[in-house]
């Protein structure tokens, strides 16, 4: 019988719980990635907040995607250290997060920031944070396309917001972020997609009509990576894509990543003749789902979660089954990016080995800065 792909030959010398990556697939779908905008590198903008690895970033950088996204000072620091060209910070910095971004920038002059605004009051504090390099600071328009997270809507009020930018900062374009819409039919995510799209086309054509030159785009996540990869004028920034999950690979199943990513755990115990217990506790796993979409394990599709807690994840395995304490499971997280903020290293796996081990640096609120 052939092996799963995720075999490591040498398990036992790896503890668990622990988040192993295969950078074989993880180039895999670097390539898919590539291939989905037709090899038009300067249109990919990846998010890093899945992955949060140097290592991660560089082999992107290799393979010609220069524009970057990220969420928080670490992530963008640790862009800089990678010397990434150009980096957006898709957040709004406020108080002594600005204060550090002012520092990050002046820190890292290869890589040209730039960050989110969404209203007057913010723009006006970025902008007397920057003044005294007497260049205006580059931002783009966050616009709210219907997440009600952050972000203006589109229309008078955005575009009164682009003028003020342009009297005080430098609006380089639009950021559109739709991660709502996860639909897992694709024509109905596509409707849904387009509709919301739709106003943010319209901001651009008021920007031209005004006199302003036009604002780059950059639009989506992972859902909709396969939508605004058809646009010929829009920045994509999916992020999941570089290890996949489980929850994308049933929401998403027309886009062709692939699982690069596992979490290996071990049964530590047998409570009664029906449950087993593994060393997957809320510690080790994304806990934000209910219980039964947290992890799934390809190995045992019949497992059953019943109880989770800090360092233990109980699954009802059935009556008469085989599992004894020490017995491994390989489990693909349901939502891997912030699975991997709880992990301090990744181990890799190459031609079914243990092969070497990757700083999660990102997941630190401060790196330097």
């Amino acid at each position: 019988m052939q092996q799963p792909w995720f075999t490591i030959h040498n398990i036992h010398q790896l503890d668990s719980p622990a988040l192993v990556v295969y950078p074989e697939r993880m180039q895999q779908n670097i390539q898919q990635l590539i291939a989905m905008v037709n090899g038009s590198l300067q249109r990919l903008r990846p998010h890093v907040k899945t992955h949060k690895m140097p290592a991660v970033a560089k082999a992107m950088l290799a393979a010609g995607i220069t524009k970057f996204k990220c969420a928080t000072i670490a992530e963008a620091e640790m862009l800089g250290q990678c010397q990434a060209p150009d980096v957006l910070l898709a957040y709004q910095p406020a108080g002594p997060k600005l204060d550090r971004f002012v520092e990050l920038v002046e820190k890292y002059p290869n890589t040209a920031y730039a960050c989110l605004v969404d209203n007057m009051a913010a723009a006006g504090e970025i902008a007397d944070a920057f003044a005294f390099t007497g260049k205006r600071f580059p931002v783009y328009i966050d616009l709210n396309v219907g997440q009600n997270r952050t972000g203006i809507a589109p229309g008078e009020s955005a575009l009164q917001l682009y003028r003020y930018c342009a009297e005080k900062l430098l609006p380089v374009g639009l950021h559109a972020y739709d991660g709502h819409i996860r639909h897992q039919d694709l024509q109905q995510r596509t409707a849904i997609c387009d509709e919301a799209f739709a106003k943010v086309t319209q901001m651009k054509n008021d920007l031209v009509a005004a006199g302003y030159e036009p604002p780059v785009i950059i639009a989506g996540g992972s859902p909709s990576f396969p939508i605004h990869a058809k646009r010929p004028d829009v920045e994509c920034s999916p992020g999941t894509f570089i290890f996949w999950d489980h929850c994308y690979m049933v929401t998403c199943p027309e886009q062709p990543f692939v699982p690069a990513a596992m979490l290996v755990t071990r049964v530590i115990s047998l409570p009664n003749e029906r449950y087993i217990c593994l060393d997957l506790g809320h510690k080790s796993v994304a806990a934000e789902n209910e219980l039964s979409k947290r992890v799934y394990f390809p190995q045992a599709p019949e497992l059953k979660p019943v109880s989770q807690s800090e360092e233990h994840l109980v699954m009802d395995a059935g009556a008469g089954h085989s599992y004894q304490p020490g017995d491994v499971l390989f489990g693909i997280p349901d939502h891997i990016c912030p699975t991997v903020a709880l992990y301090e290293r990744a181990y890799t796996v190459e031609n079914g080995q243990l092969s070497d081990e990757w700083k999660i640096v990102a997941r630190d609120r401060k790196i330097t800065v």
